[in-house]
C-alpha cells in the first residue's frame, strides 16, 4: 500500500472507532466528537480507560499494535462494567466490533474509577506475559536482535553455531514492512510450518502482480553510522524472491515481502560508489587489494593429495592440528578437498601425510551460467569476476545494451520502474532512456570463505533497504550441540587482534545483582 492508500485506510479505521464508541465517550463525561479525531480520540480513550498516555504510541507501532488492540478492545468492555469471560472473547473475536453492541444496544454505564489490578492469578499471569511481549517485540524490532549463524560462508570470522546479538540502531532500525504478522516470528511459525505474516495469494506466484495489501511503504529510523568497507553485515536475501537459487534468473521472482526473505550474513566488501574486481578470489577496490581487518580469515579451496594410504581418523586428525576442519571431502583417488586458510595450508605442506597442495581455482567463463548477471557476455568465474560498477544514491549510470543486464533488476525490481526494450532503445516507464540515476545505495556481499558462499557473486547486489543491521556480540557458541565453545561466549565481533571473552565478568555481575536484590528484598521485609 502506498502512504496515500494508508491514510486513507487509517481515515476509515477512525470513522469506524468513532461511530462505534461516541455514546461511550458521553457516558464517560466526554464530548462525541472527540470519537472521531485521529490520534487525539486515542488519548482520550486511554483516559477513559484508564491507561497511560503512552499506549497511544504502541497503537502506532506495527506488529506491536496487534497485542495492543486486543488489550484496548477488552479494557474498553472492562471500563464499562463487562468484565466477564463472554465479554472479553466477543470482544476479542469481533475484532473490537463488540464496541457497537455496547455503544448502541447494550445498558452500560461508565465504571470510573476501576480497579486495574487482575481479579485472579491467571489475570495477572496473562497482563506480565501481554506486557513481556510488547517489551521483546520492540527490543526484537527497533534495537537488537538474536540471530545464529546458519553456514560456514564466514567461517574462521563467525562459525557455525554462533549465537549473535545483532544491532539495528548502528544503521538505522527499518520500519517493520508487513505489518500483520506473528511477533518475534520470521518467514514460518515453527512446529506448524505455517507463513507467520498474512499475504495475498491470490495470484499466481510468478506474477508481479502478487501485493501484500496492508504493506507500508519502506521507512528507516535515523543511524548513527554507514556500512563502512569490510563491515559485517545481516541482510534479507535479495534472491530470496526465487523457487531455486539454481534457478536464478533476474527477470523472474517468487515473490515474498522485503522483511520476511531469508535472513544473511555476510562481509561487505564493496559500497556504494566501489568498482569492484575479483581476481583469484581476491577482491579489488577502485584497482587496489582489498585490506581486511585482522579477524577476517579468507578460506580457499585446495586438493590435498596424500602420501600413502591414511584412515579417516588418521586424515582428520592431521587437517585439525592445522584448524582445517571445515567439511573436507573427497577429491578422487588418494586425494581430498578442504576449505582452508593461506597460513594453514603454509603449514600443513609439512606435514608427511600429505604429498601435494594445490589451490583451486576457476578462470573466467568456467561457471558464468550460476553467476551474477547470467547474461553469456559476462563470462566471469567466482574466482575471477568484474570489474563491476556498485550503484549509489543519486549517481547515474550510462545504460546501453551491454551494461543493462548489470542495472536491469535494480531498474526494475528494486526501485520499481517499468523497462523495455525495442531493438537498441531501452525505455523506462515508457521513456528513452540512455542513463539511469539510482534512487539508493547498494552493497557487495561476500562470504570469507570464498570457494564455500553462495554470496553477490551469485545474486548481484544488495539494496539498502534489505539491510537488517549489524552483528555486534557473540553471546553463545556450540560446536554442534554438546560441544560449547567457551572462550567464543561473550565476544565482540569486530574490533582487532583476538577476541577476548567477557563471560566471567559478566557471571559476576549478575551473581552480584542477584544477591544485591535478595538482600534488598529482605532489608525491605525487615523494616
Amino acid at each position: 500500500m502506498t502512504i496515500t492508500e494508508w491514510l486513507i485506510f487509517i481515515l476509515a479505521i477512525q470513522i469506524i472507532h468513532g461511530l462505534g464508541t461516541w455514546k461511550l465517550y458521553l457516558k464517560a463525561g466526554r464530548q462525541a466528537w472527540e470519537a472521531f479525531i485521529p490520534f487525539y480520540n486515542a488519548v482520550i480513550l486511554m483516559k477513559i480507560i484508564n491507561r497511560p498516555w503512552w499506549w497511544t504510541i504502541l497503537l502506532f507501532v506495527p506488529i506491536v499494535n496487534l497485542i495492543m488492540f486486543p488489550v484496548v478492545w477488552v479494557e474498553t468492555a472492562r471500563s464499562f462494567g463487562k468484565n466477564t469471560y463472554q465479554d472479553t472473547i466477543l470482544a476479542i473475536v469481533t475484532l473490537g466490533f463488540y464496541n457497537f453492541y455496547l455503544n448502541y444496544v447494550a445498558d452500560v454505564t461508565y465504571v470510573e474509577n476501576r480497579d486495574l489490578h487482575p481479579k485472579s492469578s491467571s489475570g495477572d499471569w496473562t497482563s506480565s506475559i501481554l506486557f513481556a511481549i510488547v517489551a521483546a517485540t520492540i527490543v526484537h524490532t527497533y534495537f537488537i536482535q538474536p540471530f545464529t549463524i546458519p553456514s560456514s560462508s564466514l567461517e574462521k570470522s563467525l562459525l557455525v553455531g554462533d549465537f549473535l546479538f545483532v544491532s539495528k540502531f548502528h544503521y538505522g532500525a527499518r520500519v517493520p514492512m508487513t505489518t500483520v504478522a506473528m511477533p518475534m516470528v520470521h518467514d514460518t511459525i515453527p512446529v506448524l510450518n505455517k507463513k507467520s505474516y498474512l499475504f495475498d495469494d491470490r495470484f499466481e506466484k510468478r506474477s508481479s502482480s502478487w501485493k501484500n495489501k496492508l504493506q507500508l511503504p519502506y521507512m528507516r529510523l535515523p543511524g548513527f553510522e554507514d556500512i563502512e568497507r569490510n563491515d559485517i553485515v545481516v541482510f534479507n536475501q535479495p534472491a530470496d524472491t526465487l523457487l531455486d537459487m539454481n534457478d536464478f534468473n533476474p527477470d523472474r521472482n517468487y515473490y515474498k515481502p522485503i522483511d520476511k526473505k531469508t535472513n544473511l550474513v555476510k562481509r561487505c566488501v564493496g559500497i556504494p560508489g566501489d568498482s569492484l574486481e575479483i581476481i583469484d578470489g581476491y577482491v579489488y577496490i577502485n584497482g587496489e587489494k582489498n585490506q581486511l581487518p585482522d579477524r577476517a580469515k579468507l578460506q580457499f579451496a585446495y586438493d590435498i593429495e596424500l602420501q600413502g594410504n591414511f584412515t579417516g581418523e588418521q586424515i582428520m586428525s592431521a587437517l585439525k592440528r592445522y584448524d582445517i576442519t571445515d567439511n573436507p571431502y573427497s577429491g578422487g583417488p588418494n586425494s581430498i578437498v578442504v576449505q582452508a586458510t593461506e597460513e594453514a595450508i603454509n603449514k600443513a605442506k609439512n606435514n608427511p601425510y600429505f604429498a601435494k597442495i594445490t589451490r583451486r581455482t576457476t578462470p573466467k567463463g568456467v561457471d558464468s551460467n550460476m553467476l551474477f548477471p547470467r547474461a553469456p557476455e559476462y563470462n566471469w568465474s567466482y574466482d575471477n569476476f568484474g570489474p563491476i560498477y556498485i550503484p549509489e544514491e543519486g549517481k547515474s549510470v550510462a545504460l546501453n545494451l551491454e551494461v543493462l543486464p548489470l542495472y536491469k533488476r535494480v531498474i526494475t525490481e528494486y526501485e520499481g520502474n517499468t523497462l523495455q526494450v525495442k531493438g537498441n532503445q531501452i525505455l523506462i516507464n515508457g521513456t528513452p532512456s540512455n542513463s539511469y540515476t539510482f534512487k539508493q545505495n547498494y552493497y557487495w556481499m561476500m562470504g570469507d570463505n570464498r570457494d564455500n558462499s553462495v554470496d553477490a557473486r551469485a545474486w548481484g547486489f544488495v539494496p539498502f533497504n534489505h539491510v537488517v543491521g549489524k552483528p555486534v556480540f557473540i553471546w553463545m557458541s556450540w560446536d554442534g550441540l554438546k560441544n560449547p565453545r567457551w572462550e567464543r561466549w561473550f565476544t565482540t565481533v569486530g574490533g582487532s587482534g583476538k577476541p577476548v571473552s567477557y563471560l566471567i565478568p559478566f557471571l559476576v555481575v549478575l551473581v552480584a545483582g542477584i544477591g544485591f536484590n535478595k538482600w534488598r528484598k529482605k532489608k525491605k521485609v525487615n523494616s
